[in-house]
């Protein structure tokens, strides 16, 4: 659920009739396996295979990419690059919102949603997901949670859809990983409102969640459910603010229902070697307003997920897919946008062993002068698979490298663009912390967290024990 347009170069128009032997082809003449492939992880692709109705096929694909937040694929033959055509539908804007609501199903859900709050008193809950982000609702949510007052919680691929810091804002539900004051929360809500949800297994800490459908409304893109009926078509852009209007009058209510808030406070440690549950706290006090924080997939995304953001931070995560290494090059791309943008400090964590598959974007974002603050979480190995599948398996072991040569190594050859840092100790750590040339992020910087080989945060813990016992079963 990314609006990602694909542009692929592909073979003249001459060579897809006469279908030569050419290179970056499976030998075999068939120019158009690669977009049979990717018909399974795209919504619409355009093949222009002539100019007359390139625009209208460039217009179609970009349509279904913005309205439905998925990606597209869009093939360009060498002979057709240089080509002019007309610029009229350039001055048509394109479609960006999703088709509109049948009034008549829409005021019946709304009506339905609303006796569901009246019946449930004040004892109504909101729960943020992923969705909320993809389909673009987070200023209809917050509308939602500041003019109705409702307690909110957030999915883990939900984090930062509501501020953090907002006093209505409870923390994390994860099921069974969740801390006990959440879970408690979330599952003995009368009413739960859910907002984009995508329960996949590690989003929902294995399938933990217990929040029964007779409790529950979801919003979604394309449909609502309200307990067990659903409403194909009615989606949550449009009735968003609509119900936000109905539901203002239960503010009032709201106000008594108390939101406990949960707060991870550094602990008081006598050992000085860096623990996770030492280090996600610490960051916690490092981040600022307006921060671009990613997650690598396992040990960085269960460690942060407690740690509540500042405001107007924006949190990056892939939880569902779970591709190691990914943030690498995720982080070049969000310190390139957050240039163009003028937004705040990129700080990437991830482990040493996803950073090896994809560490050479560190070459390319030394040559586009970026600024990203990249923690390396150093253990020797694949934490997350030593708790999911075997503690002492030579496979989840790496080899170890000398990370603070890395920079200078990739692209930044006299030294003057890049600053990198070992940290081994709570000591050290904390003095590079409150370094204020480290803070302005100025520079790329990297820094190498030395952690013992078998700590790991508490959520991951948790969950892989879940994760350990539903394989059994």
């Amino acid at each position: 659920m990314v609006p990602v347009l694909h542009i692929v170069g592909v073979p003249s128009t001459a060579d897809f009739r006469t279908r030569p032997l050419l290179h970056h082809t499976l030998g075999d003449g068939r120019f158009n396996a690669y977009e049979k492939a990717a018909e399974q992880v795209t919504v619409a692709q355009a093949s222009l295979m002539s100019k007359i109705n390139a625009a209208a096929e460039i217009d179609r694909v970009l349509t279904q990419c913005i309205t439905l937040a998925r990606p597209v694929y869009l093939t360009l033959p060498t002979d057709l690059v240089g080509e002019k055509i007309s610029a009229k539908r350039l001055k048509v804007p394109l479609l960006r919102t999703p088709p509109p609501n049948d009034p008549a199903v829409e005021a019946f859900v709304l009506d339905e949603i609303v006796s569901l709050v009246k019946e449930a008193g004040q004892d109504v809950i909101i729960l943020v997901d992923a969705c909320a982000i993809r389909h673009d609702v987070r200023e209809e949510v917050n509308d939602l949670v500041n003019k109705a007052h409702f307690p909110v919680y957030a999915a883990p691929m939900g984090k930062t859809v509501v501020s953090e810091q907002h006093e209505y804002y409870g923390g994390i539900y994860m099921g069974s990983v969740s801390y006990p004051t959440i879970k408690d929360k979330v599952e003995n809500a009368k009413l739960i409102l859910s907002v984009g949800a995508l329960k996949s297994d590690f989003n929902t800490g294995m399938f933990t969640y217990r929040v029964a459908p007779i409790r529950t409304v979801e919003l979604h893109s394309d449909h609502t459910l309200v307990r067990y009926a659903r409403f194909p078509g009615i989606g949550m852009k449009v009735l968003l603010p609509k119900l936000t209007a109905r539901l203002k009058e239960y503010r009032e209510g709201a106000k008594c229902s108390p939101v406990p808030r949960y707060k991870l406070d550094v602990p008081q440690e006598t050992d000085q070697r860096i623990s996770h549950s030492y280090f996600w706290p610490r960051l916690g006090q490092f981040f600022k307003d307006g921060d671009i924080i990613i997650s690598e997939t396992g040990t960085s995304t269960y460690g942060i997920l407690d740690v509540a953001l500042p405001e107007k931070a924006i949190f990056v995560s892939q939880i569902l897919y779970g591709s190691i290494g990914w943030t690498v090059g995720s982080t070049l791309g969000a310190a390139i946008a957050a240039t163009d943008r003028k937004l705040g400090r990129v700080i990437l964590f991830v482990g040493d062993g996803s950073f090896q598959l994809t560490a050479q974007e560190l070459s390319t974002m030394v040559h586009t002068k970026v600024t990203p603050i990249i923690f390396v979480i150093n253990n020797e190995g694949y934490n997350v698979e030593r708790y999911l599948h075997g503690m002492d398996r030579k496979y989840n072991d790496i080899a170890l490298w000398k990370y603070t040569n890395l920079l200078t190594t990739l692209g930044d050859l006299d030294g003057t663009a890049s600053r990198s840092y070992q940290v081994r100790d709570k000591s050290s750590l904390d003095k590079l912390l409150v370094n204020p040339d480290f803070a302005a992020a100025n520079k790329i910087q990297l820094v190498d967290v030395v952690m013992d080989k078998y700590d790991t945060p508490r959520a991951l813990k948790a969950g892989s024990e879940l994760y350990t016992e539903r394989a059994e079963k």
